[in-house]
């Protein structure tokens, strides 16, 4: 979940680290660091807190270092304070690491270290890898780092610096994302490739196993025996301002705004309306079995509507769960199933163990993911990328409707195999497809009365959205955007449960964001918000343009364009994300980076 950043080459180091940890910081932010090669060792700065919080206690010093390696931490193993912070050094302070992942093993590793007299300062995991390179270091930082990895046992991203040889960088990659970017006569390596997109477009995608010797002259690749690895070079197509804020005041807002060209994006090549034609690439993709979904957070809730999806229109039977829950429940799968794994970053841990899980059964798999050559795109059968662009915010937006926009054309598809979609039927799907990008672009227009709104709630304690059939879904992507971003108490009902326990905890004045774009349970819906407005509770719709009978019901209404009732949700979506954005901006919360939160959840 760490922000990493290296770098050797001619520029001057500190400045550059500190710019690819600014894009990076979504990634870590409990506190900050760097280590550069000086006057003979190496020089450690971290400080508990923001970027900025080291930013500030660097105090605009200059340092002659070429070379060096930044940090921003999220904490799993120790407090956030200065001494957790990476990086770390071993006893003499001649080696420095940083480190992503979890060294699960780190405990037998820290006494065996300290008995043969190791001093340890912190308490993290990570610590045991500085002082387990210094003991097996005889002149060659690849070589010791090396036989470091023969005594660990869990996940990492490493990254390793010796005083000794102050222009080589080292690394290796096991379960945690690590990126190389190429230049000429510098270098670059990083968890994540904005981090060195002002520089080089130029990278390789470091796989499992592999380790990488950063040199400015040259980056060479190798596996865990030594012996070099060919890679092949990836070219960033992104621009660079895409992983900027393009004059927003958050990276949030920015990426509501992009969801109309994400959608389009994820269409692009793969709708053919006149043709009536879907392809997805997945020509040997055939199962004929049933379907699992799994993921975490909003990824999960895009696999809710998903498994609705698959079974309205190809009448396949699908299961839904958890990634973290997944392998637990021993899930019966076997051959002919297909596990359809979701995941923005690729390397969610819990996703990419639910993937290896459902290889190891037999099954058929297809990741959904918004990182080309990620870790579950490289591992399952077939991948179906949703093309949004890198995604800055921690809080999901454009991934999330993205991942719709690729579920629906799945569900297309596996309905095409099926013969299960009348022709009527799916010519009108496939044409309100390609429009829903012009209208998500209607609903980002005008936002006033969604601002209008969020201001009347910023106070509020608690709130709950209810839903039935899609629109449950919806309302739990909603509740979670609302929750994770202004700390407001907010749960996701469905509504015909309303009775069954959750009408004790709706009072006079509590906020009810009440779904009600499918046609069908319109009336079971207004019955449901009636049920709360008897107990005084504030009401507000979300409903299609052409109803307006809603209006008799709720307190406010916040209206979305007439579109097909199956693609409701990618346009729902889109006021409760704003919603939930101007809540928190009138709360005063950091939008972007929501406490205890980080963009990619790549350890247990």
């Amino acid at each position: 979940m760490c922000g990493i950043v290296g770098y050797t080459g001619e520029r001057p180091v500190v400045p550059l680290l500190l710019d690819g940890l600014a894009r990076l910081e979504y990634r870590g932010y409990d506190s900050a660091g760097v280590a550069v090669p000086e006057n003979g060792g190496i020089l450690v700065e971290k400080k508990k807190g923001r970027l900025a919080d080291l930013r500030e206690h660097l105090n605009g010093r200059e340092f002659p270092a070429t070379a060096g390696i930044g940090h921003t931490r999220w904490a799993t193993h120790g407090r956030p304070c200065d001494v957790n912070a990476h990086p770390h050094t071993d006893c003499s302070g001649r080696f420095a690491v940083l480190h992503n992942g979890i060294i699960e093993n780190f405990l037998p590793l820290r006494e065996w270290l300290e008995e043969k007299g190791h001093v340890f300062k912190s308490e993290t995991d990570t610590e045991v890898l500085p002082h387990l390179i210094e003991e097996f270091y005889r002149g060659d930082l690849m070589a010791a780092v090396r036989a470091t990895l023969d005594k660990v046992r869990g996940s990492y991203a490493l990254v390793a610096m010796a005083s000794s040889e102050p222009g080589r960088i080292v690394a290796a990659r096991q379960d945690s994302p690590l990126v190389v970017g190429l230049g000429r006569g510098e270098n670059f390596l990083a968890s994540d490739i904005p981090a060195f997109l002002d520089f080089t477009r130029e990278t390789y995608i470091i796989d499992d196993g592999e380790l990488v010797d950063l040199r400015p002259e040259g980056v060479r690749v190798v596996d865990r025996r030594g012996l070099t690895v060919e890679k092949k070079v990836f070219h960033v197509k992104w621009r660079a301002d895409q992983a900027r804020m393009d004059g927003y005041p958050h990276f949030m807002l920015k990426e509501i705004h992009e969801q109309p060209r994400a959608i389009k994006d994820t269409l692009a090549g793969r709708l053919d309306v006149e043709k009536g034609l879907i392809s997805l690439g997945l020509e040997s993709f055939r199962p004929d079995g049933r379907v699992f979904i799994s993921a975490c957070g909003t990824a999960y809730h895009a696999g809710l509507v998903g498994k609705y999806l698959i079974e309205r229109l190809a009448r396949i039977p699908v299961e839904a769960d958890i990634a973290s829950e997944f392998r637990y429940r021993r899930p019966l799968l076997q051959g002919g199933d297909l596990l359809v794994v979701i995941s923005q970053s690729g390397e969610t841990a819990d996703t990419l163990a639910a993937l290896r899980e459902g290889r190891r059964l037999g099954a058929q798999t297809l990741a959904v993911s918004n990182v080309v050559d990620s870790s579950v795109a490289r591992e399952a059968d077939h991948v179906l990328y949703t093309w949004a662009g890198p995604e800055i915010a921690v809080a999901s937006t454009k991934a999330y409707v993205t991942q719709l926009t690729a579920l629906t054309l799945l569900a297309l598809h596996l309905a095409t195999l099926q013969g299960a979609l009348p022709e009527n039927g799916r010519e009108e799907l496939l044409k309100e497809l390609a429009l829903l990008p012009q209208k998500a672009q209607a609903l980002l227009t005008d936002t006033g009365a969604v601002e209008e709104l969020a201001l009347s709630l910023a106070a509020a304690e608690d709130l709950f959205f209810i839903g039935r059939g899609l629109d449950y879904a919806v309302a739990m992507e909603g509740s979670l955007k609302l929750k994770e971003i202004s700390y407001i108490h907010a749960e996701a009902y469905a509504a015909g449960e309303l009775k069954h326990g959750t009408l004790a905890l709706v009072t006079e004045g509590v906020p009810v964001i009440a779904l009600a774009t499918q046609p069908e349970l319109m009336e079971k819906m207004v019955s449901n918000i009636k049920e709360v407005k008897a107990r005084e509770a504030t009401t507000i719709g979300v409903v299609m343009e052409d109803n307006r009978e809603i209006t008799k019901v709720v307190d406010h209404t916040l209206y979305i364009p007439v579109t097909h009732p199956l693609l409701a949700p990618a346009l729902a979506v889109i006021p409760l994300q704003l919603l939930a954005y101007y809540v928190a901006v009138a709360r005063g919360c950091d939008v972007d980076k929501p406490r205890n939160l980080a963009k990619s959840v790549t350890v247990e």
